[in-house]
Parts: structure tokens; sequence; C-alpha cells
């Protein structure tokens, strides 16, 4: 019995902190705030840093998460071809008590094994992810500067095929980009975001 209560609590648990993340998440066209996290080389990082980007590209992501190991080598990738204007922002908000492949000394020897060649950020607190409304790693959200302001402009997926880059036929991030570039409107705003749940705290 006390077993079955236990199991009922932590499931009611599970559940608000679901609620409250998903009705306080951002969504496409809201400004958000900037935030300050440690980054693998112990320093704090901010998106205020990056003074001479247009936007950023902010993945949720971790390492132990399979979807997040197919995306890697992807989010290196963008990295590589808009890192000068759109870097990436990536941020592993995972419970490391539960999930110890997700600590901080394990992202650092995880990037240091991928030659991750953009920032990669612990979110420890998860209050980063709950104000994002982040749910799964990996989760996009593409932000773009206007003036002060920092406007996210699309948010989920990195393109339609998880499991194999070569037969993707769909590359939400990068046509969001060419969009913004080109200063036309992104047709495609928003998608479901697939992969690992994120690892809450009790």
């Amino acid at each position: 019995m006390i077993m079955k209560k236990t199991i009922a609590l932590l499931s009611l648990t599970f559940l608000v902190v679901s609620a409250v993340v998903l009705s306080s998440a951002y969504k496409v066209g809201d400004t958000i705030t900037d935030f300050k996290l440690k980054n693998i080389d112990d320093k704090l990082v901010s998106l205020s840093d990056f003074k001479d980007s247009k936007g950023y590209i902010i993945v949720f992501t971790c390492n132990h998460c399979p979807y997040a190991k197919a995306y890697e080598e992807r989010i290196i990738d963008l990295q590589k071809k808009y890192g000068k204007n759109y870097p990436v922002i990536a941020i592993n908000p995972n419970d490391a008590v539960k999930y110890p492949d997700d600590s901080f000394e394990n992202m650092k020897k995880r990037a240091k094994e991928k030659n991750f060649p953009f920032v990669y950020l612990h979110d420890e607190s998860q209050s980063v992810a709950q104000l994002f409304g982040a749910t799964k790693t990996p989760h996009v959200y593409l932000v773009q500067k206007e003036g002060v302001k920092n406007v996210i402009k699309y948010i989920g997926a990195i393109d339609n095929n998880y499991q194999d880059a070569k037969a993707a036929t769909e590359f939400y991030v990068a046509d969001a980009i060419a969009a913004l570039e080109a200063g036309k409107d992104i047709s495609l705003k928003e998608t479901k975001a697939i992969g690992c749940s994120i690892k809450w705290k009790e």
C-alpha cells in the first residue's frame, strides 16, 4: 500500500511539474529573458556575451539520450555552418542524480570526445528549461535579435529524421535561418520535438 501511494505521489508530482512547464512555456514570437549558466570551461555564459551574433540556436540536449546522441553531429554542423551569426547554445537540463551520465563532469568529457565547437551549459537548477518550456532532448529554439530584444522565431526539431541524417527531407532549423537571412517569413514556425523527455528533479 505504501509503495502504491509513493508511486502515485511521484506520478502526480511529474504531472504537476509538466503542467507548470507547459503553462509558462515560451511561444514563437515571445521575447526571452537572458540567463547565465556555467559552461564546460567553468565560466558563466549568457546570451549577451555573443555581441556580434544575429541570434542564437538554443538546443536543450544531454549526454545519455539516444536521440540527443543521434543529433550531435548535426548540432555540430549547425554551429559550423551558422555559428558566426547564429551560434549554438547547447544546454543540459537533466537531473544528474538520477542520470549520472548527464553530470557536469561527464558533460566535459562528452564535449572533449566529440570536440564540440559550441558552448555546452549546465542548467543545474532546471530553471532555464522550465522558463523555455523545453520538454525533450533535443529541443530547439531559434532566436533572433530585434534591437535589444531576443525573439523566438522557431521551436521544435532540427529535421524530420532523427535516425538518419542523410534520409532527412525537411530541414526545419536550416530553412528557418535561411528565411531570416533573406528577410522572409518562416513558413514552418513550430514542429514537434522528438527525443527523450527531460529528466526533472523530484
